[in-house]
């Protein structure tokens, strides 16, 4: 008889459910992977599940384990952590891009084994600040630049806990939510509100996903300074004021998207990106990024209440 597992589905835009789901046989090189934590990504999963994928992005925002298409029914996610019960690495804790279920087979090749030194409740981060990882590739960032962090939300925080560490920077934090001052504190960053940030800024790092922001964002520049988005709007239109003094000082806004390994780093690949995100989830500063923990059987209730805070951990106990 099939083993089987139970996944989260978006049923319809704005409906979630719990579905039992039959488990692939696995082959010599997969492994089964009992899921003990996963995380919601609330960002662009809230995208998803209001079904905010515009129709031209449906190949493109796949998943890599997701089943179904947009807008749904589909069951989409990628942030997993769980141990190997089966098949190479077995019994070692390991890292998927898969969405939320009790149990999963994948490819060998798609798990990145999670280091003794970063615990695995942690460890569900690993897909954020790879993001992180590939925008400060994209940003290349000089040591002593003056950079602002616009969007206190999870991919925000995370490239705030890299840049922390390099030398000599200036990095602020700008949040219009107060309570994220505690968050910047314990990364290591300096905080503001929008109309309190300071400007004159080499490099501005856009991740709030409203217009507000990344207008803000283009004031805090110096001369010549640049915009990295990282921000993904889905099916909203956005409005950007490229009057005013964009091209009197010559600025300059750059996508980042971490499907694509950055350019600027083409010797690179997926495993090494990935692999660097989780040597740096070692530091237990990004311990502040997880907000909140719900249990798998509560995903349906917690996706259709309005987002807040920053990462969600999934617990799946004994599944």
């Amino acid at each position: 008889m099939p083993a089987t597992a139970r996944a989260f589905w978006l049923r319809s835009p704005g409906e979630g459910e719990i579905r039992s789901v039959t488990l692939a046989e696995p082959g010599p090189d997969d492994v089964v992977v009992r899921t003990l934590f996963s995380g919601v990504s609330r960002g662009t999963e809230s995208l998803v599940f209001r079904g905010g994928v515009p129709p031209s992005q449906y190949t493109a925002m796949r998943a890599p384990f997701q089943e179904g298409d947009f807008p749904a029914p589909v069951k989409y996610g990628y942030l997993a952590v769980g141990v190997v019960e089966s098949g190479p690495l077995l019994g070692r804790t390991v890292f998927c891009l898969h969405p939320h279920q009790t149990r999963f087979v994948v490819p060998a090749t798609a798990v990145t084994p999670v280091p003794d030194a970063v615990p695995g409740a942690r460890a569900v981060l690993a897909g954020t600040v790879e993001t992180a990882v590939n925008a400060l590739w994209d940003a290349a960032p000089l040591v002593g630049d003056r950079i602002a962090v616009v969007g206190a939300g999870m991919v925000g925080c995370s490239v705030a806990a890299v840049l922390a560490g390099i030398p000599g920077v200036r990095v602020e934090l700008v949040d219009p939510e107060p309570s994220r001052a505690s968050v910047a504190a314990a990364l290591g960053v300096g905080f503001a509100a929008p109309d309190d940030a300071v400007g004159d800024c080499d490099l501005v790092v856009h991740a709030s996903a409203t217009d507000a922001g990344l207008a803000r964002s283009l004031e805090l520049l110096a001369h010549e300074g640049e915009v990295v988005e990282l921000s993904w709007y889905g099916d909203r239109p956005v409005s950007v004021p490229l009057g005013e003094a964009f091209h009197a000082k010559r600025l300059t806004i750059r996508s980042s998207q971490v499907g694509t390994v950055s350019p600027r780093r083409a010797r690179r690949g997926y495993s090494d990106r990935m692999a660097l995100a989780m040597r740096l989830l070692a530091d237990p500063r990004f311990d502040v990024l997880v907000s909140g923990e719900c249990a798998f059987d509560d995903l349906p209730a917690l996706m259709s209440g309005e987002p807040s805070g920053l990462c969600v951990r999934v617990l799946y106990g004994e599944t």
